[in-house]
C-alpha cells in the first residue's frame, strides 16, 4: 500500500503528517509567511505541503496551491515541488494500494479491462511530451469587474515533461465500438456530501484518440507528485487543466455527449471568437472551455523593479499557446509606442513554454514594459483585457512597470 508513511517518504515530507483534516491549521499545511498578490484582497499565506516547497495557498480543503511567479524564471520546466495544485472536491485520496490500483477501461468497447499501473508501464510503449498545464482561472484575480471563483494571480500554471502512454493505445486495445461519441474520465477524488456532483470530464472521441492525449505516470523524470495526480493522471496537451483528471480511476467510452455537471454547466465560455462578453453581462450562448489562447510574460523583472538607466537591461520571459506554436514575441519598452523582436531560446515542442530574451536601454524615470506573443495561425494578445462571467482565459498583453535610476 502507498501508505501515509510511504507517501511522505516519496514526497520528501520529513516529519509532516498527511492529516485527514487537510486544513491550514493541521500539520499538513504550515503557513510560514504571507505574500500580497497585486489586486484587492490579494494577501495569501505561503504554505508547505508534503512534496511541495512553500506555495501560495488559496484554499486548504481541498488544497489549492499557486506557484510563486519567480519560479518561472528559473528554467523552462516547472519543478515538481513547485507545480501548482488544483482540486475541485475535498475528499481527495490519502492512501492508494498500488497492488490493487487499476484504471477501469469500459463502456462502448469490445473488450473492457482493468489496467494496472504495472501493466501500463510494461505492456505499452512509453512516450514523453513537454506541455503546459494551466488552470482555466489562472489570473482571475485581475478581472475587472471582479468575478466569483478562486482569486488567482499568474501562477496557476506549470510546464512539465510528462511520461506515460497515449490514450489511443489503451483505447485501441479495448476496441472502440462504432458509434462512439465521447470518452469520460473520473478520478479517485470525490465529493464530501452526496449532493455535490462528482468531478468527471469528457473529450470527443477523435480528440481522445489523437495520439497526444496521455495517461501519464511521471513528471520531469520522477513519479507524479501525490498532489498532482499520483499514480496516473490524464494529460491533454494544449487544453485547460480542467480536463487533466488526477488519480485516474475510470475511462469510459460513451455513444452520446456527456451531460455531467462539470461539462454541461461548469467550465463553459461565451460561444464567440474572443470568449468574452461586455463586462457585467452574461453570455447568450456557451461552449465547454477548450484550447489555451496565447500568453506571454516577463519573468526576470517584477512590477516596480528598479534598474540602471542608460545601460542595457536584459529581459527574459516565456510564451505559450494551445499547440499551434509561438512564432513571434515582441517587447515594448515604452508602453506600446514601439516594439522590438525578442530572440527565442530552446524549443521543447509546440505545447511547451517557449523561452525568449530581449534587451532594452531606458532613460531615467518610470517605464512600462509590455510583451506580446503571436502564434503560427496569427493569434495574438489583446492590449486591453477581455472579460467573461467565470473569469477564464485571461491573456491580455502584460505590463511590467519599472523605474530606471
Amino acid at each position: 500500500m502507498q501508505s501515509r508513511r510511504s507517501f511522505l517518504k516519496a514526497a520528501g515530507g520529513a516529519a509532516l503528517g498527511w492529516g485527514a483534516g487537510l486544513t491550514a491549521r493541521s500539520p499538513l499545511a504550515i503557513a510560514a509567511e504571507t505574500v500580497a498578490l497585486p489586486f484587492a484582497n490579494g494577501e495569501r499565506p505561503l504554505v508547505s505541503y508534503p512534496g511541495k516547497r512553500p506555495m501560495i495557498g488559496l484554499t486548504a480543503r481541498p488544497p489549492q496551491l499557486e506557484t510563486p511567479f519567480s519560479v518561472f524564471d528559473d528554467g523552462i520546466t516547472t519543478p515538481n515541488d513547485a507545480f501548482f495544485v488544483r482540486y475541485h472536491l475535498a475528499d481527495i485520496p490519502q492512501s492508494i494500494d498500488l497492488d490493487s490500483y487499476a484504471i477501469d477501461i469500459g463502456g462502448k468497447v469490445d473488450k473492457p479491462f482493468s489496467l494496472t499501473l504495472a501493466a501500463l508501464k510494461s505492456e505499452f510503449e512509453a512516450v514523453e511530451i513537454v506541455a503546459v498545464n494551466q488552470c482555466s482561472g489562472n489570473s482571475r484575480g485581475f478581472f475587472d469587474p471582479r468575478v466569483g471563483g478562486g482569486q488567482l494571480g499568474n501562477g496557476a500554471m506549470g510546464n512539465g515533461r510528462w511520461r506515460g502512454v497515449p490514450l489511443k493505445a489503451v483505447l485501441d486495445r479495448a476496441g472502440v465500438q462504432k458509434g462512439a461519441v465521447q470518452v469520460t474520465f473520473d478520478g479517485l477524488d470525490g465529493p464530501v456530501i452526496p449532493e455535490t456532483p462528482d468531478f468527471a470530464k469528457a473529450l470527443d472521441i477523435d480528440h481522445a484518440r489523437d495520439g497526444e492525449v496521455m495517461l501519464a505516470y511521471a513528471l520531469n523524470g520522477a513519479d507524479l507528485p501525490w498532489l498532482n495526480g499520483f499514480p496516473v493522471r490524464l494529460v491533454v496537451p494544449g487544453y485547460y487543466g480542467t480536463y487533466w483528471v488526477k488519480h485516474l480511476q475510470h475511462v469510459t467510452v460513451i455513444d452520446s455527449v456527456f451531460d455531467g455537471f462539470w461539462m454541461k454547466s461548469a467550465y463553459r465560455i461565451p460561444a464567440d471568437v474572443c470568449a468574452c462578453t461586455e463586462p457585467g453581462k452574461p453570455a447568450t450562448a456557451t461552449v465547454p472551455i477548450n484550447r489555451y489562447n496565447v500568453r506571454s510574460f516577463i519573468t526576470n523583472l517584477a512590477d516596480g523593479a528598479q534598474i540602471r538607466s542608460g545601460e542595457d537591461t536584459a529581459l527574459r520571459g516565456i510564451a505559450f499557446d494551445g499547440g499551434y506554436g509561438i512564432t513571434e514575441v515582441l517587447v515594448s519598452p515604452d508602453g506600446g509606442a514601439s516594439w522590438v523582436a525578442a530572440k527565442f531560446g530552446e524549443d521543447l515542442g509546440k505545447y511547451s513554454f517557449r523561452p525568449w530574451t530581449a534587451s532594452v536601454k531606458l532613460a531615467k524615470g518610470e517605464h512600462t514594459l509590455l510583451v506580446k506573443a503571436t502564434n503560427r495561425i496569427g493569434q495574438s494578445q489583446p492590449l486591453q483585457p477581455l472579460w467573461n462571467p467565470p473569469g477564464y482565459m485571461r491573456n491580455v498583453v502584460e505590463a511590467t512597470r519599472v523605474v530606471a535610476a
